[in-house]
C-alpha cells in the first residue's frame, strides 16, 4: 500500500483536550450551533464497515458520500466511495466508486474508463477524493489519471469533474483550465442550483525526480445549474483562493491543498497540506475575487500534522484529518484545537475523506493502509 505521508509525527494517545489554536476573525463556524464540548469526546472506538476492494482489485479508497435518499442504485444509508489506485497499486489509475449498503454488503456502483464511457478525461482516470452526491442521485467524481508508470499526467489542465447518474452510467465530463487536477471536493445545495468546492493540486512543474513546491495551486467555485433528471451543467466559475503550495510526490503522487468543508454561514474551510494549516474563506458562495491567505489563516500547527480531509462536527467545529499519524483534530469556531482522537494507530497514510453520518452521531472515514470503510459511533 502505497503511503501518502511517511514522517516523524507525535501521537496523541486518546481523546485529550487542546489549547492551542490560532484565533482569526474570519475563521468563523456555524454561529448558530451551540458546542456542549467537543464532538470528538461523545465518538467510540472506530470499527471497519466493509472492505472497499472490489472485483477488480482496485486499492486505496479516497472519496466518501453517505447517500440520503434511494434512487436508481443508490441506497438511503449506504455509502459510496472512490478508489485511486488499481490491483497493482499504481496511483491514479483506480476506476471504480463502491457502494457499501446498511447491511456492509459491497457492490459496484460505477466502473468509469475511458474507453468504456465515450467521454475524454484529460489525462485519463483515477478516481479521487473529490465526491458528492447531488439531488436526483448526479454523483460528481474528480478524476487525475497518471502517465506512465504512475507519473504525473501531461495534459494541461490535468484530469476533470466526472458525471454519474443515479445507476452508475457516465454522462458527461467538466474539463476547464481551472479545473486542474480536483482532489477534494465540497458542495452545497440550494434549490435548483449547487455550488462545488473543487481544491486544484497540479502544479506546473511536473518533474517526480526533482519535487519542487509550486505556489500556483487554486481552490475553486464551480456554479451548477440542476435540471432533474437531464444531466446538470456549469453556469460559471469563481477562483477563491490562489497560490497555494502543491507539488509532485513519488509516495503521494502530488501534495496540495485538499480537504474543504463548508460552515453553516457560508464560510468555507481549507487544509493546505503542505504548510500545515487550515485557512478560511469568508463570503465563499458569493465571493467573486479570492481571498489573501496569509490574512485568512484559521488553525495552523498544534497537532495538525499535514492535514488532509476535512468535515463539519454537528456543532459547528471543523474536523481535519492528520496525514501523518492517523489522527483526527477538532477546532472550534475560534480556531482553537479543542480536541484530538486516534483514528488509525500508527497511521501515517491512512486517513483521505471522511463524511458525518446525517444523524450527527456518528463518523465514518476510510483506511487507505487496509482498504477499509470504517466508522465511529456517537
Amino acid at each position: 500500500m502505497k503511503s501518502k505521508f511517511i514522517g516523524t509525527a507525535i501521537l496523541i494517545l486518546g481523546l485529550v483536550s487542546l489549547p492551542v489554536g490560532v484565533l482569526t476573525a474570519s475563521g468563523s463556524s456555524n454561529p448558530k450551533a451551540v458546542s456542549t464540548g467537543p464532538f470528538l469526546s461523545t465518538l467510540g472506538a472506530p470499527t471497519p464497515l466493509a472492505s472497499t476492494v472490489p472485483s477488480n482489485g482496485d486499492v486505496n479508497p479516497y472519496g466518501v458520500a453517505i447517500v440520503t435518499k434511494s434512487v436508481g442504485n443508490l441506497v438511503a444509508g449506504s455509502t459510496l466511495v472512490s478508489n485511486f489506485n488499481d490491483r497493482a497499486n499504481v496511483q491514479g489509475t483506480g476506476m471504480t466508486i463502491v457502494e457499501v449498503s446498511p447491511s456492509k454488503h459491497v457492490s459496484v456502483f460505477a466502473t468509469i474508463t475511458n474507453h468504456t464511457t465515450g467521454f475524454k478525461c484529460p489525462g485519463g482516470i483515477g478516481l479521487t477524493t473529490a465526491l458528492n452526491i447531488l439531488p436526483g442521485g448526479w454523483v460528481i467524481v474528480g478524476s487525475i489519471g497518471a502517465g506512465p508508470h504512475g507519473t504525473l499526467p501531461n495534459a494541461k489542465p490535468a484530469g476533470c469533474l466526472i458525471v454519474v447518474n443515479n445507476r452508475g452510467v457516465v454522462k458527461t465530463v467538466w474539463s476547464n483550465p481551472l479545473l486542474n487536477g480536483p482532489w477534494d471536493m465540497a458542495a452545497v445545495v440550494k434549490g435548483s442550483t449547487a455550488q462545488l468546492y473543487v481544491s486544484d493540486v497540479m502544479p506546473l512543474t511536473r518533474s517526480l525526480t526533482i519535487p519542487r513546491i509550486s505556489e500556483n495551486c487554486e481552490v475553486v467555485r464551480v456554479n451548477v445549474q440542476l435540471k432533474g433528471e437531464q444531466t446538470p451543467n456549469i453556469n460559471s466559475y469563481a477562483v477563491l483562493a490562489k497560490a497555494l503550495s502543491c507539488r509532485p510526490d513519488k509516495a503521494s503522487f502530488v501534495l496540495g491543498p485538499t480537504g474543504i468543508a463548508i460552515a453553516a454561514n457560508g464560510t468555507a474551510y481549507v487544509a493546505e497540506t503542505l504548510a500545515n494549516e487550515i485557512f478560511s474563506i469568508p463570503l465563499a458562495s458569493t465571493r467573486t475575487t479570492p481571498i489573501v491567505v496569509s490574512q485568512n489563516i484559521y488553525s495552523r500547527g498544534g497537532v495538525l500534522r499535514n492535514p488532509l480531509g476535512l468535515a463539519m462536527a454537528p456543532n459547528g467545529d471543523v474536523l481535519a484529518l492528520n496525514a501523518s499519524n492517523g489522527n483526527i483534530v477538532e477546532i472550534n469556531a475560534t480556531g482553537k484545537q479543542v480536541a484530538s482522537k486516534i483514528l488509525v494507530r500508527n497511521g501515517g497514510g491512512a486517513l483521505f475523506g471522511l463524511s458525518v453520518t446525517p444523524n450527527g452521531r456518528s463518523l465514518q472515514f476510510v483506511n487507505d493502509i487496509a482498504n477499509t470503510l470504517e466508522v465511529a459511533i456517537g
